[in-house]
């Protein structure tokens, strides 16, 4: 079952067909967690670990992948992971689980997810304002007056990436101005690029827009975006080894591997100031572990309440197929892909109860290689007849 399309909505725009109200997260009485059926699941056999490294090996050879590596997990536990090819194809390092990616736009569940966190605090409501006077981040960013409906921008705006402009084109904020940090970048933005539209009438993907919800995450906690994700979310997952990635070849973290560019360069982007919205670097099973933590099922124990999540994964009427930080479908699955030169990741919570992750170190543009990447997961773990992966 392929779950969606490259990048959901990356240069899409789906029209308004309600206003964009918050969904107050007491407002009902909460849902009740879903139980693994069955309660656990046993490992491929090796003749069934075969079948899925026969499929990987087909993609990677379509798509001249150095490396490629998955996890698969259900009811709290990684049932299976694997790797192959090459970390680094110029020194011949063989790829392992424990191999670091970059996982691109899939970051922006991490970043979701924390958002989420601090709302059940109290200390954020979706309803929120963002930019101006009294609001979040107050005047940090430049005074008014700003252009029209800047100062109007909310919370569940930024999200949903319904902020009205700043979107994922040829002009997108974060692949411009490589010498300014986040704070010279946003004050720039906000004098100098106009909405579109007003907030909440639009969809349109929007790496800024998650670029702001770090620092409004820096500035209610006093922490560095990274310091206070690894600190209330990450551990709270099993997860210790994730981190924001360098821009070069030279700064990859240990174990991290090397990135094939396929005709564009992997280590000519200001990486680590994507941090909050295509930062990080993990392994698949790091994802795994993480999705298990918040994907409503009663075990492992959620970090996050059960009407939080609903919430969090219900899509506004302006964009049926993204929730908050979560692409989403009719099936009950939640998702996101990720895509950079040198880098091309999926991780998914299927409606079955498994989550799974997958990443690549290299990208071949106007392909169809993130559906087919998306394919490969549905495919390996039907390899496993008794799995109910539907």
């Amino acid at each position: 079952m392929r779950l969606g399309r490259r990048d959901f909505g990356r240069r899409d725009f789906v029209k308004l067909a309600a206003g964009a109200g918050a969904l107050p997260l007491l407002s009902r009485v909460a849902p009740a967690q879903l139980a693994p059926n069955p309660p656990s699941i046993r490992p491929p056999s090796t003749a069934e670990r075969g079948a899925m490294a026969r499929l990987a090996r087909s993609f990677m050879d379509k798509y001249d992948v150095p490396a490629l590596s998955f996890a698969i997990g259900y009811a709290g536990t990684v049932v299976h992971e694997d790797a192959f090819g090459l970390a680094d194809r110029e020194r011949n390092e063989a790829v392992t689980p424990r191999h670091l990616f970059r996982i691109a736009s899939v970051s922006k569940m991490i970043t979701s997810v924390t958002i989420f966190r601090l709302i059940e605090e109290n200390r954020l409501k979706l309803t929120d304002r963002v930019f101006g006077p009294g609001a979040l981040l107050g005047t940090d960013y430049g005074s008014p007056p700003y252009s029209a409906g800047i100062d109007q921008i909310t919370l569940e705006h930024l999200l949903t990436h319904a902020a009205g402009g700043w979107s994922n084109d040829n002009r997108d904020p974060m692949f411009t101005h490589p010498r300014m940090d986040h704070a010279e970048l946003i004050a720039w933005t906000l004098a100098n690029r106009p909405l579109d539209r007003p907030p909440g009438q639009h969809y349109a993907y929007s790496n800024f827009g998650y670029c702001v919800l770090g620092r409004v995450i820096e500035k209610l906690t006093g922490q560095a975006y990274a310091e206070h994700v690894r600190t209330e979310v990450l551990t709270r997952c099993g997860v210790t080894d994730m981190t924001i990635a360098g821009n070069t070849r030279d700064q990859r973290q240990a174990g991290e591997v090397a990135y094939s560019g396929q005709g564009e360069s992997p280590y000519e982007m200001k990486v680590r100031r994507m941090d909050s919205h295509g930062g990080w670097i993990a392994t698949p099973a790091d994802l795994v572990q993480f999705l298990m933590h918040v994907d409503g099922y009663t075990r492992p124990a959620n970090i996050l309440r059960p009407r939080t999540i609903e919430v969090m994964t219900t899509a506004p009427s302006y964009s049926p197929n993204y929730a908050k930080g979560f692409c989403v479908n009719k099936f009950d699955n939640w998702w996101h892909n990720g895509s950079l030169p040198g880098t091309s990741t999926i991780a998914v919570r299927t409606h079955g109860g498994f989550c799974w992750a997958a990443f690549t170190n290299t990208r071949r543009r106007n392909s169809d290689m993130d559906g087919d990447l998306d394919n490969l997961n549905w495919n390996m773990a039907r390899q496993v007849g008794e799995w109910r992966v539907a």
